[in-house]
């Protein structure tokens, strides 16, 4: 079930109204229905593929138990923690990494000469096994680590795992954030019920504004790179940039306002990070909650930054490569994690990746002249990695740069669109006037949050504003990106 679909429409407002018809003293009967709610939103992708959510849920259920209950015993609290995690990776692994592992391998030998006679299979990925797979880990590993206690409330837990608005796409929760808000009763707040509906309809916004109208073009210039100028190329690349953060962050805008409609906080995904001044910055801004997955299970514990120099290089190419790879299996996810570690590693090695902590021009309508430049040279990065990210193969994005870099950028020739030249010029002019939202609103939580606080009418007449671009210049419906990952 899409965010930006008619079944959404009529599935939420229904779920609304039936959870907040139960008195907050029964927070146990709401915990219920919401994940009667969260398997009836899974299974409309495929009910074939809630088995596999159930199981994940009981094994880090059950495993929690017994990892808590092993105590002082280091060896049975670690046998009960490895199990956990072969068999939630080995489930990872089948349904996203089989067939990439079994073609890779192939390539491989037939280097040498070979030829092995491969079985791949036509392996359907579950939605969302990525995200409620590291929910599950985070858990386990915060009890073997001492951090919180197993629940005992299956009840409980079974929503921290599935709860819809993050099921699919994120954020991805920490126990110690979601699950005490789910084992206490939860009052209505109209204000914050607003603040909810805000934030969705930002959400909507950057998807169907934004991210839909961007997919046409960006897909017309990667599918046809050989016969595109060069000036095509570098807009596709810009393109493509706003369309991967209008979908995915819009996503996580309509996830927070749906819970926060519930009554329920989920983490922050996004902190305008295409205004980030480097790289470090960027990655601090740009889907935290992973980022800070990776750096607290994966980093740290291999020593983060407090190691020699030869392993602080190490756990730093470690971890953008396991990130890439989490994102997909292709090499050129990959890739994209080394790539983006070699942007980031100068900085960590210079002791600069926390130089850049505040918010850009904080206090400021303008940012100085520096912060522009490092703002530009920063999306200019990001928006060169995110080619490789974007392309079919390693093959097509060497393709893709190559020519990139052999034309002459001042071509006035920027190419035929099937969407015509009228059509890009729009889509550039919404997403500058996005970025002018974006920018006035980089000190609060979105763009929307505690807009004209004095002016209600102002307010009311620039929802309506919104509402009226969504429905005049909302692009085709795309699925949302990250439900590949």
């Amino acid at each position: 079930m899409l965010f930006n679909s008619f079944e959404y429409l009529i599935f939420f407002p229904l779920v609304f109204i039936l959870y907040w018809s139960i008195k907050p003293e029964r927070y146990r009967l709401q915990n219920i229905l919401l994940i009667a709610a969260s398997y009836v939103f899974y299974a409309f992708w495929d009910w074939r593929f809630l088995f596999l959510l159930i199981f994940s849920t009981s094994l880090d259920y059950f495993t929690g138990l017994k990892i808590f209950g092993a105590g002082g015993n280091k060896r049975r609290k670690k046998a009960w923690l490895l199990t956990s995690i072969i068999i939630n990776l080995g489930f990872l692994g089948f349904f996203k990494y089989y067939n990439f592992f079994v073609e890779s391998f192939a390539e491989l030998v037939q280097n040498f000469g070979f030829q092995p006679n491969i079985w791949t299979l036509k392996i359907l990925i579950p939605v969302g096994i990525s995200f409620y797979t590291f929910h599950g880990l985070s858990y386990v590993l915060d009890i073997y680590n001492g951090k919180i206690e197993p629940t005992r409330n299956v009840v409980d837990y079974s929503l921290f795992v599935s709860f819809f608005p993050l099921l699919v796409a994120g954020p991805i929760e920490r126990a110690t954030h979601l699950l005490p808000q789910l084992k206490r009763p939860r009052q209505f707040e109209y204000p914050r019920a607003v603040d909810g509906l805000k934030q969705m309809l930002w959400g909507l916004f950057k998807k169907i504004v934004i991210a839909d109208n961007c997919a046409p073009i960006v897909n017309q210039i990667f599918d046809n790179y050989d016969i595109m100028p060069a000036n095509s190329l570098v807009l596709g690349a810009i393109l493509f940039s706003f369309q991967i953060y209008g979908d995915f962050s819009g996503y996580s805008d309509i996830a927070l306002g749906s819970a926060r409609l519930l009554g329920i906080e989920l983490l922050r995904n996004f902190s305008y990070p295409y205004f980030s001044r480097d790289i470090a910055e960027f990655w601090r801004r740009w889907h935290i909650s992973l980022t800070t997955w990776f750096r607290d299970y994966i980093y740290i514990p291999l020593g983060g930054s407090r190691v020699s120099k030869a392993k602080v290089i190490r756990n730093t190419f470690i971890i953008f490569l396991v990130s890439g790879f989490w994102h997909g299996a292709n090499w050129t996810f990959i890739v994209w994690g080394f790539l983006n570690a070699v942007y980031f590693l100068p900085l960590l090695l210079s002791k600069n990746n926390r130089k850049n902590l505040d918010i850009v021009a904080q206090g400021r309508i303008l940012p100085t002249f520096r912060e522009f430049w490092s703002m530009l040279a920063t999306f200019a990065l990001a928006a060169f990695g995110w080619i490789v990210f974007r392309a079919e193969s390693i093959t097509h994005a060497w393709h893709y740069v190559r020519k990139m870099f052999s034309e002459s950028w001042l071509s006035l020739d920027i190419g035929q669109y099937e969407v015509g030249r009228s059509g890009v010029l729009l889509v550039v002019l919404l997403i500058i006037a996005f970025l002018v939202a974006e920018w006035f609103g980089r000190e609060r939580p979105y763009a929307l949050a505690g807009l004209f606080p004095k002016h209600r009418w102002l307010r009311y007449a620039v929802y309506y504003a919104i509402i009226l671009v969504i429905l005049i210049y909302g692009g085709e419906g795309q699925q949302f990106i990250y439900f590949q990952f």
